[in-house]
C-alpha cells in the first residue's frame, strides 16, 4: 500500500487551506480532496497572469481553466523537469538543462528547444524563455512545411503549382501560415476541386445532349443565348401589349406612350443612344404587329436589337425584316434546353477563372500534387506540437505555481506580501488607498452577484489619457466611511504596472465599511435631519421675507392712493405667541431640571450617564454592523468574475483593515495651524466654562464647606450641609397688672 502524503494546513479567512511548500506537495496534488481547495475554476482572463499560459492550460478552450485541467498542467510539467522543485522558483528562463531528457518525450522537448533556439539565431543559448514565442512567425520563418496543415505558394515544386495554390487562395481565400505568410489549408484545397469537379460534371452533362443545349455550337449557343437573355423582357413586352391592343383597339392609344409624356423629354437635352425613353415600347403598338428588325424601333434598344438578329434570329431562324410573335416563341424553344442547362449551373467561386482554365485543370494532376504536398506538411505536425510544448514547459516553470498558489489556496491573498492573481492593482480615493481592486467586464452583471458579498463596492471607468485604453473595475472599501463616497468622484487607479488611470465611480453597492462609521452613524443622520429641517424652515422663513419685502414696497408705492388702515391686534397670534412661549419655558424647565438632577449624581457619575447615553444610542448599529462585517466574503465577488470559489473566504475586520489604508501622517511630522480654519464653536472654552459652572454650583450648595475655611463659605448654603433653621423665639410673659390702692 503506498504510503500517503503528509499535507501541512494553515488557517486563513476562518478556514483551513492546504500549504504547497515542496515539489512533493505539487507531485501529490491529484491526491488531496478536491473540497479542501479554495477554488475549482478561474477565468482565463482578467487576471494579472499572462492569458497565453492560461490558455495553454484550458485544454477544452471553453475560457476557464478548472481543477483537472490544472491538475495535467502539473502532471506535465513534473514529469519533464529533472528537478521538480523548479517549480516552486517560478525562474524567467527554462535552462535547457533542467529538461527532463532521460525520456522519449524529454528528448524530443529538448531537440525541439534547441531548434527553436537556432531558428532564433541564437544556437549557443542555454536556456528558452516564454518571450521567445512572442512571435511565432520568427520561429518559422524560414520554413515552407511546418506541420500546421497550411502550405504556402512557396511551396510548389514548379509554376504551375504554384499557379493553381495562388488560384486557390484567390476563389477560395486564405489561412494564416506559422511563418507568417498567408496559404491555403486542407479544407480549401477540398472545397476547390470539389467545386472543380461539380463544374466539369456540370459541363459533361451540357456536351452528352449537345445537339439540344448547343444548337449553334458551344460559343455561338452562348453568344445567342446573351442576346436574347439581354432584350427579353422587352420583347415580351411589346408582344404583350400587342395582344391587349388585338382583344380591344380603344387602348391602342393607351398602350403608346401619350404625347404628354413626349413632350416632358424634349423639352430636354437629349443624348445620342435616347437612354431618356428607354422605359417606352420595343415599337409602336399595334393589333398582332410584328416586331420590326430594323428601323422604327426604341433608339435605346437598337444595339440590343441588332445582337438578337445577327447572334439569334438568323443563325436560328433565318434572316428576316420583322418579327411575328409566333417566331419569338420558337426562338425560345430552341433556346430552351440551353437555358435550362445554364440554370443548374453550380454556384461557385471559381467560376471567375472561366471555363477554359476550369478544363485545364481538371485534365491536369494539380489535384494530386497539391495534396502530395500538404500531407508533406502535416507530416511534421509531431514536430511542430513539440515546439508548442516546449512553450508550454517555459511558461508553466515560471507561472503554475503562482498559479497553484491563487487557486488551490489563496496565500498570496492573505499573506499580504503579494497580491494575488486577481488583484488589478490599487485606486487611490477619499484619501484612502483600496488594494482589493478586480477588472469586470459587466458591472450591472457582476453587481447583482457581488452584492451578496456584504462587502461596500465602488464600480469605476478608467481611462488613460491619449489613447483609447479603457477598462471597468471594482474597488472593495474595507476602512473609514462612506460620507465622500459617491457616483462622479474622481480618482487615480494604478495597475500592477505601474501605469496610472483616470478612474471615475459610476456605481455604488452599499454596505457597512467599519465599526467606526457605524458608531458615528446614529448622530450623523441626526445632524442630517435638522440641517434638513433647518434648510426647510430657512427657505420656509426666506419666501415669507421675499413676500413681506414684497408686500412693502407694493405699499410704498401705492401710499398716496389709499390710507393705511389702523393695524389690528390679531387676537389669534397673540394666543399662539404665548402658547409658543410657554411651550419653550416648559421645555427649558425641564431641561434645567432634568441636567440639575445629572449634576446632583456628581462628575463620575455625570461622565458615566454621557457614555451610558452614547452606548445606547450607538451600540444596535454597531452591533448590526459587526454582523453584517463578519460575514463580508470574498467569494461572490470572485464568482461574478467567472471563479467557482469552493470556500468561504471571509473578509473580517482586522484582515479588512490591511486591503484598505487611511491617509495619516508619518511618524515624526509636524502639523502647522491651519490660518484660514472657520471660527466654529469654542468647545475647550465651552468645556471649561461648564466645569466652572458645576464647581460653582457645588461651592455654593455647601459640597466643599467641610475643606473651606469659614471666610470663603457660601453664605446660603444648600442640600445636604444647610444648616438647620433656629426656632423661633418664645414670647415673654406679659407682667402682671399692678392693683390699684
Amino acid at each position: 500500500m503506498a504510503k500517503q502524503h503528509a499535507w501541512t494546513f494553515f488557517r486563513a479567512g476562518g478556514f483551513d487551506q492546504v500549504k504547497l511548500e515542496t515539489a512533493a506537495d505539487l507531485e501529490h496534488l491529484e491526491s488531496l480532496d478536491q473540497k479542501l481547495w479554495v477554488a475549482l475554476a478561474c477565468p482565463t482572463t482578467g487576471l494579472e497572469l499572462e492569458p497565453r499560459t492560461l490558455a495553454l492550460i484550458d485544454s477544452d478552450k471553453d475560457g476557464r481553466v478548472r481543477a483537472p485541467e490544472l491538475l495535467s498542467a502539473v502532471r506535465f510539467a513534473t514529469s519533464n523537469l529533472k528537478r521538480p522543485e523548479d517549480l516552486l522558483k517560478g525562474a524567467k528562463e527554462l535552462a535547457l538543462s533542467a529538461i527532463a531528457d532521460s525520456t522519449p518525450e524529454g528528448k524530443v522537448l529538448l531537440a525541439s528547444a534547441q531548434q527553436i533556439l537556432a531558428n532564433l539565431g541564437k544556437p549557443q543559448a542555454t536556456a528558452i524563455a516564454p518571450e521567445d514565442f512572442a512571435d511565432p512567425a520568427r520561429i518559422f520563418a524560414d520554413t515552407v512545411f511546418n506541420g500546421d496543415g497550411v502550405i504556402t505558394e512557396a511551396a510548389g515544386e514548379d509554376d504551375e503549382t504554384r499557379a493553381v495554390i495562388r488560384e486557390i487562395a484567390d476563389t477560395m481565400g486564405t489561412v494564416p501560415d506559422r511563418s507568417g505568410a498567408v496559404g491555403v489549408s486542407v479544407a480549401k484545397v477540398e472545397a476547390f476541386f470539389e467545386a472543380l469537379k461539380s463544374v466539369s460534371d456540370w459541363q459533361a452533362s451540357g456536351e452528352a445532349d449537345a445537339q439540344r443545349v448547343f444548337p449553334l455550337g458551344p460559343e455561338k449557343t452562348e453568344l445567342a443565348a446573351n442576346a436574347v437573355a439581354k432584350i427579353r423582357s422587352k420583347v415580351d413586352d411589346y408582344f404583350g401589349r400587342c395582344r391587349l391592343a388585338a382583344f380591344d383597339p380603344r387602348t391602342a392609344q393607351l398602350l403608346n406612350r401619350n404625347e404628354e409624356a413626349y413632350a416632358e423629354i424634349a423639352a430636354r437635352d437629349l443624348s445620342l443612344s435616347v437612354d431618356e425613353v428607354a422605359a417606352f415600347p420595343l415599337a409602336h403598338i399595334g393589333a398582332d404587329r410584328p416586331l420590326p428588325l430594323g428601323r422604327s424601333l426604341n433608339p435605346a434598344h437598337v444595339a440590343a436589337m441588332k445582337a438578337l438578329r445577327d447572334d439569334a434570329i438568323v443563325p436560328l431562324l433565318g434572316a428576316r425584316a420583322e418579327l411575328s410573335e409566333a417566331d419569338w416563341l420558337a426562338l425560345l424553344e430552341r433556346l430552351s434546353a440551353h437555358n435550362a442547362w445554364l440554370a443548374a449551373k453550380p454556384a461557385v467561386p471559381i467560376d471567375k477563372l472561366g471555363t477554359k482554365r476550369i478544363r485545364e485543370i481538371a485534365a491536369s494532376d494539380a489535384k494530386k500534387r497539391i495534396f502530395g504536398l500538404l500531407e508533406k506538411d502535416q507530416a511534421l505536425e509531431a514536430e511542430a506540437a513539440s515546439i508548442e510544448n516546449v512553450e508550454r514547459l517555459a511558461r508553466y516553470n515560471r507561472d503554475l505555481f503562482l498559479l497553484c498558489t491563487n487557486f488551490v489556496n489563496f496565500k498570496d491573498f492573505y499573506d499580504g506580501n503579494e497580491p494575488a492573481v486577481f488583484q488589478s492593482g490599487t485606486l487611490y480615493l477619499d484619501q484612502r488607498a483600496c488594494r482589493l481592486c478586480l477588472k469586470v467586464e459587466d458591472t450591472a452583471k457582476h453587481a447583482s452577484m457581488a452584492g451578496l458579498a456584504g462587502a461596500y463596492l465602488a464600480y469605476l471607468d478608467c481611462v488613460r489619457k491619449g489613447s483609447d485604453e479603457k477598462m471597468h473595475i471594482v474597488s472593495v472599501f474595507t476602512a473609514g466611511d462612506s460620507d465622500n463616497l459617491m457616483v462622479g468622484r474622481n480618482g487615480i487607479f494604478y495597475d500592477r504596472q505601474g501605469r496610472d488611470w483616470d478612474a471615475t465611480i459610476t456605481k455604488i453597492v452599499e454596505s457597512p465599511i467599519s465599526l467606526r462609521q457605524a458608531f458615528w452613524s446614529p448622530y450623523k443622520k441626526l445632524a442630517r435631519l435638522i440641517e434638513e429641517q433647518i434648510a426647510k424652515r430657512a427657505a420656509a422663513a426666506d419666501a415669507d421675507s421675499h413676500k413681506s419685502l414684497e408686500s412693502a414696497a407694493s405699499t410704498a408705492a401705492n401710499i398716496d392712493k389709499a390710507k393705511p388702515e389702523p393695524a389690528k391686534i390679531d387676537v389669534g397670534s397673540v394666543a399662539a405667541l404665548g402658547v409658543a412661549v410657554g411651550a419653550i419655558g416648559t421645555f427649558f424647565t425641564a431641561f434645567v431640571g432634568y441636567l440639575t438632577g445629572i449634576l446632583k449624581l456628581g462628575v463620575f457619575a455625570t461622565v458615566g450617564a454621557g457614555v451610558g447615553l452614547l452606548l445606547l444610542i450607538s451600540t444596535p448599529s454597531v452591533v448590526l454592523a459587526h454582523m453584517k462585517l463578519r460575514k463580508r466574503n470574498l467569494g461572490p465577488i470572485l464568482d461574478a468574475n467567472g471563479w467557482a470559489v469552493n470556500a468561504n473566504a471571509r473578509v473580517n475586520v482586522p484582515f479588512g483593515a490591511t486591503l484598505t489604508s487611511v491617509a495619516k501622517l508619518p511618524k515624526g511630522a509636524r502639523r502647522e495651524s491651519d490660518r484660514y480654519v472657520e471660527k466654529g464653536l469654542p468647545w475647550k472654552r465651552w468645556v471649561f466654562l461648564f466645569l466652572v459652572v458645576y464647581l460653582a454650583y457645588d461651592w455654593y450648595k455647601g459640597s466643599f464647606n467641610h475643606m473651606l475655611p469659614e471666610a470663603v463659605r457660601p453664605a446660603a448654603v444648600l442640600g445636604k450641609f444647610a444648616p438647620e433653621p433656629e426656632p423661633a423665639p418664645t414670647p415673654a410673659a406679659a407682667p402682671a397688672p399692678t392693683p390699684k390702692p
